[in-house]
């Protein structure tokens, strides 16, 4: 898939002019390699396909454009398999028998911690398209990893925003996968939540393990305890079989069932066209229907007509990689040098399509967290996105600088980790 390019330092018995102007031609034409990393089946497996979907329509609108400094991208994907240390295998292969120049991926904040640690250990540039955990960033940050969708801490403040204004939302009750993601979701959320509200109160919690196929007992847990808020942290199919695992038990009429990160998945809205409660309060790091953007709809309606089926939030996170990389060569001069492309992409902005009027994304240099807007909704009633007979509508936005850590947290995060 990649043009191995003109070796040019077989070249020192030619003058040193032509050397250089063979090295000059040889590099441009070069690929810009990406190694990819989403997995394709499983519970997970709708998010990796919808990655490599959207990172291939990237990735061809770039290259249709004559590439970036000359250069095309040229992409390799592999399954991951949501596993940790799979991918870490496939990360190694990449770098020493691929030779990419940057990895990107993947599903899965535990893959995303795995991966990290080889980027790091080999200055290769990793940027992260769809996990989450705010520890990549704070204690676990390295310099050479970016991460271009909207990370846990940034959901949970705009949940506790929203939530700080339901005063009949005093007893809770959480529900999420047993690994960092799960708990990092919720912890975030709840800190951030008591800082602004002393009278809530934590009933009960439960922690299955991603992927269970049963969640019967929690379910008659959660309604023997009788919260006004059940909090879930799942994702995927996850969410879908836990809901429709609850639906019989009548759950949704007895109390708010909040999910602020990737609950609002059009995965979930497409696999429940019948069913599907009015009502419950939802978000995730892309909507079809929102941003009411001509970028947004174009992204949305490109995707559809190339793979046939609606995005889910994961396809925009690839998107934004792809454009991401490619800005930061274009910036930086190389797709070779880590330490000037980190440079380059400290600062970077760029116009995604879930940006709303007005606001453009920018990478902030102190954890390379891309900082984003963002907006939580209720399933309504809408049948413009079919087989979905519901969407998230009557939207609640938050503004990307009123969600993200403050610099002082950052610090102190580290700081916590060092002693």
């Amino acid at each position: 898939m990649r043009s191995k390019g003109m070796r040019w330092q077989g070249m020192a018995a030619i003058g040193l002019a032509l050397v250089l102007g063979l090295a000059d031609v040889a590099l441009a034409a070069e690929k810009i390699v990406i190694g990819a990393m989403y997995p394709m089946t499983g519970r997970a497996g709708r998010y990796g396909i919808d990655s490599v979907s959207a990172a291939e329509i990237a990735m061809n609108e770039i290259n249709a454009k004559g590439g970036v400094n000359g250069r095309m991208i040229d992409i390799i994907f592999n399954d991951s398999k949501a596993n940790p240390a799979y991918s870490i295998k496939v990360a190694k292969r990449y770098i020493t028998e691929d030779k990419v120049n940057f990895l990107m991926g993947v599903v899965s904040s535990a893959v995303g911690l795995a991966v990290t640690e080889v980027s790091k250990e080999n200055k290769v540039i990793f940027v992260g398209t769809d996990h989450a955990s705010t520890a990549l960033t704070t204690e676990k940050f390295q310099p050479y990893y970016f991460r271009v969708s909207n990370n846990t801490y940034q959901s949970a403040a705009a949940a506790a925003l929203y939530a700080k204004d339901k005063k009949e939302w005093k007893k809770y009750y959480v529900i999420g996968p047993d690994y960092e993601y799960g708990h990092r979701t919720w912890e975030d959320f709840w800190m951030l939540l008591g800082r602004q509200r002393k009278d809530v109160q934590l009933l009960g919690q439960a922690w299955p393990k991603l992927f269970e196929p049963d969640y019967t007992p929690y379910i008659t847990a959660i309604l023997n305890a009788k919260p006004d808020v059940l909090v879930t942290t799942f994702w995927g199919g996850d969410t879908v079989a836990f809901i429709k695992q609850a639906l019989p038990y009548k759950l949704f009429d007895k109390m708010k069932f909040y999910n602020y990160d990737g609950g609002g998945n059009y995965e979930l809205l497409e696999a429940m066209p019948t069913g599907l409660p009015k009502g419950l309060v939802l978000s995730a790091r892309h909507h079809l229907n929102w941003p009411d953007t001509k970028q947004n709809k174009e992204f949305v309606a490109k995707f559809k007509a190339q793979t046939g089926r609606y995005p889910s939030y994961a396809a925009e996170g690839a998107y934004a990689g792809v454009y991401f990389i490619a800005e930061g060569v274009r910036k930086a001069g190389t797709a070779e040098d880590p330490d000037k492309l980190v440079a380059a992409m400290e600062n970077l902005k760029f116009k995604l399509p879930e940006d709303p009027e007005g606001f453009m994304s920018y990478m902030r240099p102190i954890d390379h967290q891309i900082v984003q807007a963002q907006a939580i909704g209720e399933t309504v009633p809408n049948k413009k996105f079919p087989p979905a007979t519901m969407m998230l509508g009557n939207w609640r936005v938050f503004k990307a600088e009123e969600i993200i850590p403050s610099v002082a947290e950052i610090e102190a995060a580290r700081k916590a980790v060092k002693k």
